[in-house]
């Protein structure tokens, strides 16, 4: 009969004694000790039982090791779940990054083979243009016949591609003063532009600019030089190249 009471009384002070720890640690530490705690109260009731109040010291010791073992078990699980979460979150970042850098190279791609197409598509109308000159005779603005052939060909060239628009220059030979030199170019240019216009193609697209005398094709002055010289010269370009000339 004396033995239960010691037990029970050894059980009583241990667990007082236990619980008056547990209220002066902060907050962390009452739930890192928890499981503890409830080890020790387990090995005490459960040592008392078996060895009396030794067995009661016994269980509490090998009680809090118990809960100690629990605990860490489900701080470790914890931790893994966590750990698994994050793993999984960089993967998907990482897939975001690849993806994105895939996307990356394909506009670089694109961005070349645009480049490519616009280098080339300029070096066609370049040689389009070679040699797209209406000539003049002397003091004269009127388009001859076999001129107004070539314009057609233009007219026909702008209406199957819409996307180009034609700069027009306008010159006179190096005979006659600056002025009236300058006012020829100037008419001359206005009247191919006016008949492309009346063959359709919008204003808008014709670009042109005069220049007198002052740019000859050749520095020697003679009479084949000054029938060149007389000159509107077109020139096609895409509506890109023109924003960027602009």
């Amino acid at each position: 009969m004396k033995k239960p009471i010691i037990a029970l009384t050894v059980i009583s002070s241990l667990f007082v004694n236990q619980m008056s720890y547990a209220d002066t640690v902060n907050a962390k530490q009452e739930r890192e000790h928890t499981e503890e705690l409830v080890g020790l109260s387990s090995g005490i009731v459960l040592g008392a039982v078996v060895g009396g109040p030794i067995g009661a010291f016994i269980g509490a010791v090998t009680g809090t090791f118990i809960g100690k073992s629990v605990g860490d078990e489900s701080e470790i699980k914890a931790q893994q779940a966590l750990l698994a979460e994050q793993q999984t979150t960089l993967q998907q970042r990482e897939e975001k990054l690849s993806e994105y850098a895939q996307q990356q190279h394909r506009l670089q791609e694109l961005q070349t083979e645009v480049a490519k197409l616009q280098s080339h598509q300029d070096k066609t109308l370049t040689e389009l243009s070679v040699g797209m000159n209406v000539q003049f005779k002397t003091g004269s603005s009127q388009i001859e016949p076999i001129f107004k052939q070539q314009l057609d060909n233009v007219v026909y060239m702008m209406a199957a591609m819409p996307e180009l628009n034609l700069n027009l220059m306008g010159y006179a030979d190096r005979r006659g003063n600056d002025v009236f030199n300058q006012a020829l170019s100037e008419q001359r240019l206005i009247e191919v532009t006016n008949y492309l216009a009346s063959q359709g193609v919008d204003e808008s697209r014709l670009h042109g600019e005069a220049f007198g005398a002052s740019a000859p094709l050749h520095e020697e002055q003679n009479f084949e030089n000054d029938f060149f010289d007389r000159r509107v010269t077109l020139k096609l370009i895409s509506e890109s190249a023109q924003l960027a000339a602009n």
